[in-house]
């Protein structure tokens, strides 16, 4: 790349790779440089190396002209099969656990995956103009993170999660996503294994980390909620006296989250009772409106989500910015423009009929909330229940307990498809007046489904469809919409 190509990179904000600082970055995995040819096989000088690059890149799909390519190997594929397929689509180096033969240099380390990681972490330290906000729960994460978004994306350019990269390979990716000019991000951390929290959290270094609540989601890998509070509380374990932790007020576990924070921070700020509050709560089909207690100061929010949840959700999202000194009337601002992620409780007409979409995931915590926004809605409320996944032994337990909980909202129809459907239904059926029935598979649901809303034309339904991700319940929405 030449000298005219590096400065366009810096002024565009674009952090610059060199061979040098790649080094620096990897310096604790034994990072050293290699070219790997028929003709040779030498570890090379730093300054015989020549990489300039803005980007690194895991994914030979999305392999640009001057991209860096990282050689990640997962259970059921290596990126080092890869590396000669992203010289030939122009990356400039790769980084990898084992140099193969290829006509780029190759920054050799001892783990390519725990690289990425330390690549990210270096980018992260060397932006000491950006202010992270770190989320973290059992469910909310994501609309929590687009309310965030919307306060913060209006005051300066800010770096928002995409999509569902939140684990110990996505928040990383992420990171290494930073331009110059961006001044905040609001990172989401997820968790599926105990440990995983500290290692990003250690990446990102926070500012404001922020537990959302304690649920049950994950619950066959942690063994029990307690074990979920730990893990969750790992995202305070880097904070410093000048940082915040924001806990909830109305957990099962807020005692607890609020003794860890408190052995991190000085400043620990509580949301949905003590230091950021609602009062005169107003739940809509549609929204909610409310009055915000920030300390002393109060203001009336029009919130454009649907449920309860997410008025604690908003919450957590103003207690954030509060932290951070943000205005009042701009935390109302971005809150009242805030809008649904994709797959997050988002509502389309059928004919007469209203489609709610909730399939991004689920967990007992997010599916007795969805179902207290169906029980909100007009006419015949149905809710069409896929399997929740990753609960382990608790499995039968939980899902015959989601029966009963649903049923007693009030709703009209559960309609369950699954593994465990049978015990959703037999957990209903221990509550008078709701019809619920269980389904083999998808296919037949619809077959069951599709005829039930034709007949209903003289009554309008509200239809919610929840699901784990693996479940992919969104295809039913698709197939009623395609009919």
């Amino acid at each position: 790349m030449t000298a005219d190509n590096n400065n366009a990179i810096q002024s565009q904000g674009l952090y610059v790779w060199q061979a040098d600082n790649l080094l620096t970055a990897t310096a604790a995995l034994d990072g050293h440089w290699q070219l790997s040819t028929k003709e040779k096989d030498t570890a090379l000088a730093n300054q015989d190396i020549k990489v300039t690059s803005n980007r690194i890149a895991t994914d030979t799909r999305t392999i640009k002209t001057g991209d860096i390519f990282l050689a990640i190997s997962g259970d059921n594929f290596d990126g080092h099969d890869y590396i000669n397929v992203a010289a030939s689509q122009g990356a400039v180096a790769a980084i990898v656990s084992r140099p193969i033969l290829t006509s780029i240099p190759q920054l050799v380390v001892s783990d390519a995956r725990l690289a990425l990681g330390q690549l990210a972490a270096y980018r992260r330290q060397q932006h000491q103009d950006l202010t992270v906000i770190a989320i973290t729960g059992s469910s909310g994460k994501t609309t929590c993170k687009e309310m965030l978004g919307s306060i913060f994306g209006r005051l300066a350019p800010t770096l928002i999660t995409r999509g569902n990269l939140n684990n110990d390979l996505g928040v990383p990716m992420m990171l290494l996503e930073l331009s110059d000019h961006h001044r905040y991000a609001i990172l989401e951390l997820g968790a599926n294994h105990i440990g995983e929290i500290a290692y990003t959290t250690e990446i990102v270094r926070p500012d404001v980390a922020c537990i959302l609540n304690i649920g049950t989601a994950h619950l066959g890998e942690f063994g029990s909620r307690e074990g979920i509070c730990q893990t969750k509380a790992e995202i305070f374990h880097t904070l410093s006296d000048e940082q915040y932790a924001i806990v909830p007020d109305k957990d099962d576990f807020t005692n607890q989250l609020r003794r860890i924070a408190e052995t991190y921070a000085t400043h620990v700020i509580g949301f949905g009772h003590t230091d950021v509050s609602a009062s005169h709560l107003n739940i809509k089909p549609e929204g909610s409106t409310f009055k915000l207690h920030i300390g002393t100061k109060v203001h009336d929010i029009n919130l454009p989500l649907v449920g309860e949840h997410n008025i604690n959700n908003a919450l957590a999202a103003a207690a954030c910015a509060h932290a951070l000194n943000i205005n009042i009337d701009d935390i109302v601002t971005g809150l009242e423009n805030a809008r649904p992620a994709k797959g997050r409780l988002v509502s389309q007409m059928l004919g007469m009929h209203r489609l709610i979409d909730d399939t991004y995931n689920a967990n007992p915590h997010s599916v007795r909330a969805a179902a207290k926004v169906l029980a909100a809605q007009t006419g015949t409320q149905v809710m069409v229940l896929g399997d929740i996944a990753e609960l382990g032994d608790a499995a039968v337990s939980e899902h015959q307990s989601l029966g009963r909980v649903i049923a007693d909202t009030g709703i009209d129809v559960l309609l369950c498809v699954g593994e465990y459907a049978d015990y959703s239904v037999v957990g209903a059926q221990e509550v008078s007046g709701i019809h619920a029935q269980a389904f083999d598979d998808k296919d037949s649901l619809l077959q069951y489904l599709q005829p039930y809303l034709q007949a209903k034309q003289a009554q309008p339904c509200t239809v919610l469809f929840k699901g784990s991700r693996s479940m992919k319940m969104e295809t039913l929405i698709d197939a009623l919409v395609k009919e």
